[in-house]
């Protein structure tokens, strides 16, 4: 199973973003970048990869325990930024979620989970990628939701999520995403 552990913002929140992230499909170059959907939106916490399902009851006793160990976070979607030319995102504000992502991935290692690609954590909530070979400059994209700054919310959970891979030989298809358990956070 490939999974991985995400703080989901609430509906309303995402629904914000979404009207204000409307305007970017129209900017030149739009149509050929891979746009996320809003059903998939989240932050990323902790990538595990592929997990034998074997392991799914001590790593969401383990996530349950690491979750109860962080208070809830006031958070708010703002902003835009880039990873280089390759993904366009949205920022965040509130609390540092850094703690909370380290204790994720422990909670997964301590479960046998083998977490082989970490890379500094950044929260962000991905809105497109760059298609291979792709030479669109985002940083336009980015400007254009410089200025959003949505209404604040509280994350009082995180979630194990499973990827389903998108269907294979269907442009535009998009991973599918199973929430498996939900933690909340303080209790």
């Amino acid at each position: 199973m490939r999974l991985f552990v995400a703080v989901v913002p609430p509906e309303d929140a995402l629904r914000e973003l979404e009207q204000a992230a409307r305007g970017l499909r129209g900017l030149p170059g739009a149509d050929e970048l891979r746009w996320t959907e809003r059903a998939g939106w989240h932050l990323t916490l902790a990538f595990l990869g592929e997990v034998p399902e074997a392991l799914l009851p001590e790593l969401g006793e383990r996530l349950d325990r690491a979750a109860r160990r962080h208070e809830p976070y006031d958070l708010g979607l703002a902003g835009a930024g880039r990873f280089g030319d390759r993904t366009l995102w949205a920022g965040l504000t509130g609390g540092d979620l850094r703690r909370l992502a380290g204790s994720a991935g422990a909670a997964a290692r301590k479960a046998g989970v083998e977490i082989t690609a970490e890379h500094g954590f950044h929260a962000h909530l991905t809105l497109a990628r760059q298609r291979p070979h792709g030479r669109i400059p985002l940083r336009p994209f980015a400007d254009e939701l410089s200025d959003f700054a949505g209404t604040p919310w509280t994350a009082d959970a995180i979630t194990l999520v499973r990827s389903h891979a998108p269907t294979p030989g269907m442009p535009g298809a998009q991973p599918r995403y199973e929430a498996l358990r939900t933690c909340p956070l303080g209790r």
